[in-house]
Parts: structure tokens; sequence; C-alpha cells
């Protein structure tokens, strides 16, 4: 039997990951516009362009890798999300129709990891850039008093807005686009000044290695970081929706301030080295340290917001999908749960660690290869699907989608081993308990050569498994449509 039910009126979204009922599907495409720009017209998007020159290319080829990585990520988000509106389901739940109804959850609790990394380490930044621009408006950043503070309020807006659900996550985010829209063109105005354009357009060009290892940074900071959740945004489409539009509406909401921002950022870090450097150190602080102190205060709310509006999107699907993984609460409690866990992530790294980013990032690049690989599969699923999923079977392991389906979830473990195979950990001093990958380079001249830094392993496993899915699978999804 699916599971349907009306969304309750009142304040709290009612709806899990049961599929939302024709009545309550009222959203147009363009609706998609606000949540994903919001979450990404950050000033914090400036300081990609200190991360994508770090791997040594020009200002002209970072600026054709940066704009190419944001869209084409934010595309395959876009195609994710057709899903959502053919399915009316998280996105979690709709990939069972790939992996089956309990193979599903072998994806599941990697995207769930990612989730709460990714919203812990958001939140963890608006803790910090409080610190730092408290300090350089001349109070004290290390206050303990001031740093609790600032976790227990950032906590509370994320874990709040994703309690209350959909309906008022998609208000807000309409809000806030405006709001830190306007402080970040501010800021653009503010620090241009500070571009030296003799010194951008003198930066060296770099091999192909080294742009494809922007390429792959740019499109996993950016549209693949989202594409695990791509279709709960658009689960109140109506069925009718066009799928370009769906595809246009997330490609342009989340692309259009990315690509502003980072270009902008390349032009800041490419006039400055010390900048530069900063920015990689401290880089909500570095920006910050540009601007005259009259505006550090509205740049301080600014930045805080716009990492608060990304971790309520991921705290509220990371919720979304521990309940696809079988936990039976209901989805308000899921995400309070998860809510828990992140305010007790941030409170552990700004209070005791030591060291968290080396980790942190390191702990990304593992997930993020088969993060890919499921990105490949399930959206080559999406793309030979002419019809909706049939409701009842995505909740029932004997209907027509399974209990496993062994194609897709071998193909994301050999594409993965490889993967992971052909990229490095970056930190191998600070995470060296994650440093066993890449055994797989030698064979293009090793850790030290060119390729090294690349990370094709992420694109291997998302093109692999694309293509092994779509050629190996579509049989059996066209047995499924006419089942």
């Amino acid at each position: 039997m699916s599971q349907k039910i009306a969304a309750a009126p009142g304040l709290i979204e009612r709806a899990g990951i049961e599929v939302i009922p024709e009545s309550d599907r009222t959203a147009k495409p363009r609706d998609l516009f606000w949540p994903w720009f919001a979450a990404n017209v950050s000033v914090f998007g400036m300081s990609y362009g200190s991360f994508v020159l770090g791997f040594g290319i020009s200002f002209w080829q970072a600026t054709i890798v940066s704009i190419i990585g944001i869209v084409v990520s934010f595309l395959l988000c876009g195609l994710i999300a057709i899903a959502g509106k053919r399915g009316s389901a998280p996105t979690m739940v709709l990939s069972r129709a790939a992996f089956g109804v309990h193979g599903q959850k072998v994806p599941g609790i990697v995207s769930w990891l990612t989730s709460i990394g990714w919203e812990t380490f958001l939140a963890i930044m608006a803790v910090l850039a409080t610190a730092t621009v408290i300090t350089q408006l001349g109070g004290d950043g290390d206050s303990v008093a001031l740093k609790i503070t600032a976790t227990v309020i950032v906590a509370a807006l994320i874990v709040a807005a994703s309690v209350l659900g959909y309906h008022t996550i998609m208000k807000l985010q309409s809000v806030l686009t405006w709001v830190t829209g306007a402080v970040t063109i501010l800021y653009v105005i503010l620090a241009f000044s500070h571009i030296d354009f003799a010194a951008v357009m003198a930066l060296p060009d770099g091999s192909l290695g080294q742009l494809i290892g922007a390429l792959v940074m740019v499109m996993t900071g950016f549209g693949l970081g989202w594409i695990n959740i791509a279709a709960d945004w658009s689960r109140y489409q109506k069925r009718t929706a066009s799928d370009g539009a769906i595809v246009a509406w997330n490609t342009i909401g989340g692309s259009v301030a990315p690509v502003i921002l980072v270009v902008f950022g390349l032009l800041l870090a490419g006039s400055d080295e010390n900048l530069l450097n900063a920015i990689a150190g401290d880089p909500i602080g570095a920006l910050a340290a540009i601007l005259p102190v009259w505006v550090l205060v509205p740049f301080l709310l600014t930045a805080v917001l716009a990492l608060v509006s990304g971790a309520v999107l991921g705290i509220y699907s990371s919720g979304l999908t521990l309940l696809s993984l079988g936990i039976r609460i209901p989805r308000p409690s899921a995400a309070a749960i998860d809510g828990v866990i992140l305010t007790i992530g941030t409170i552990y790294v700004v209070f005791f660690a030591t060291d968290f980013l080396g980790p942190f990032q390191s702990f990304l690049i593992t997930l993020g290869v088969p993060l890919a690989s499921w990105a490949g599969i399930l959206i080559a699923d999406i793309l030979r699907r002419k019809k909706d999923y049939d409701d009842e079977a995505l909740f029932d392991a004997n209907g027509r989608y399974g209990a496993w389906d062994w194609t897709s979830i071998i193909t994301m473990v050999v594409t993965s081993v490889i993967g992971w195979g052909l990229v490095v950990n970056l930190f191998a001093e600070d995470a060296a308990w994650n440093n066993w990958q890449g055994y797989l380079l030698p064979l293009i001249g090793g850790k030290d050569g060119d390729w090294a830094y690349a990370n094709l392993g992420v694109f291997f496993a998302l093109v692999l498994s694309f293509v092994v899915t779509y050629f190996a699978r579509a049989r059996k999804i066209r047995r499924q449509e006419q089942a």
C-alpha cells in the first residue's frame, strides 16, 4: 500500500517520506529558483576563487572551469529533480526504483553522512565567522560566552526552520534571497577597488591535470554537494509540470549567483597573494578584512544567514533520508535528531578540536566518490524512464522495483573502488587515517604526477556508473514500466 497523506494544515509540515497527494502538489517550476538561489548566494562563494587559483591555473582558465563546473553540476541536480516531479517523494525514496526498496539503504547511508557533514560544516563556519568579525570590530572573538551564544542561535535557526518544514523553508528562502543578495552586491561594490587587473592577467596557465582538478573541486563544492537532495524540493510540483522547466529553474537558481561570486572571488584572490592565502585559512574573516568597519555588521549577518540557509536545506533533507532508512518516527523528530547531531558536532569543533578543516575535507573526498557513482546511476535511471513512478511499489519490497537491484549495487561498489583509487587525500598529515586512496594513481604518473590532484575518481565514478546503468538496466526498466 502506498504511503499517501494529506499534508496537515498548520505551522509544521507533517509529510514525511510518503508520496505527496495530488491536491497538495501546487508548486510551480519557477518556485524552485528560491531555495537554490538563497542557499548559494553567499559571500562564502567568493572564497572558491582562492581555492580554484590554488590549483595553479590562470584567471581565464579558472573562469572557464568555474562557469562550466557550477552550471553542469546544478544541471545534474535538475535532472535528479525530474524524479521528484514524477514521484512526489524524497530523493532517497525515489532512488529505490534504481536500487530496490532495501538496496537503497546502501547509498542512503552515504547520503545521510554526507548531508550531516555538510550542514555541520556550514554551522561551524557561521559560528567561526561571527567570532572573526566580532574580533575585527574590536571585541573578544575568542570569548567562550560569545561562541556559546553564536552556536545556540545558529543551531536554533537551522533546527527550527527544518522542523517546520517545506512551506516555511520556501518562504524563508524567498526572503533571504533579497537580504543576502542585496548585501552581497554591496560587498562587490565596496571590494571592487581592491582588484588589480594587471596582477590577475599575469597569472600563468596551468596544465590539463590542474584544470581538471579545479573542475572537479568546483563541481563537488557546488551542485554535486546538493545532488543527493535535489528531488526533495520538486516533490510538491504537479506531475504535468515540464521536465525542461524543472531542470532549467534548478540550474538557474543554483548557478547564477555562484558564477558571479566565484568570478569576483577570482579577481580578488588573483589581485593579492596575501588575500589568496588568507582566504584558504579563514574564508569569511579574510573577505571581511578588506571592508570598512561600518559594513561589518550587515556583512556578518548576511554571511551567517546565507550559511544558515544552506544548512537548513541540508538538515531538512537529511531528516528525510533518515526516515528512508527505515527509522519510523515523524519527520519533525527526524529533523530534530539531525539538529542535535549538528549542534554536538559544532560544539566539539568550535571548543575542543585542534584541527577540523583537513580531516573534514578528507572525509568528504571519500564520500564524494560513491555519491558521484549513485548520481550517475540515478540520472541514467531517470532518463530511461518515460512514466511516473509506481507509488505503491516504492514502499513494497515485493513490488515491481523489488527488494535489491544487484546491478545497481554492484555498479556502485565497483565504480567506487576504482574511483577511490584515482583520488588522493589532500590532507595526509591532518587526516592520516584516511590516506588509503590513490592506489591506482601509479597507472597515471603516481601521487607526485600532474594528474594526482585532478581527482579523476569522481568523474570516473559518475560517468562509468551512468554508462553502465543506461545500457545494462534498459531492459529491466522497460519491464518495470510495463508491469
